[in-house]
């Protein structure tokens, strides 16, 4: 089932509202990165296990390192990634010569 947006999978028999209970539950806990929820019934247990997206983060090459943020970077490395020469890889052209084989 799908309830706001959320896609839900129920095992057990739930009391009726208590499923849309635990979906506004989740909703408030975890907001906009709750996806699915897997809910588990066994008389007065309920197990529930919430299926969360990741945000993307961009990893870079720079200077060296696999960074994906330089908020942690001392003043030296920083200066480093400032004094950077970034080279235009559009412009670059290449030729490339085949020599033949000799017999």
């Amino acid at each position: 089932m799908n309830i706001d947006g959320i896609k839900v999978t129920v095992t057990g028999d739930p009391y009726p509202g208590e499923i849309e209970g635990y979906v506004r539950r989740g909703l408030r806990e975890h907001g906009q990165r709750l996806t699915a929820m897997e809910i588990t019934l066994d008389g007065a247990d309920c197990d529930i296990h919430y299926i969360l997206k990741r945000p993307f983060e961009r990893i870079r090459r720079i200077t060296g390192y696999l960074v994906g943020t330089t908020d942690r970077w001392n003043n030296a490395k920083s200066h480093e990634l400032e004094d950077r020469v970034t080279h235009d890889t559009e412009r670059a052209t290449a030729t490339i010569i085949h020599d033949k084989p000799t017999d």
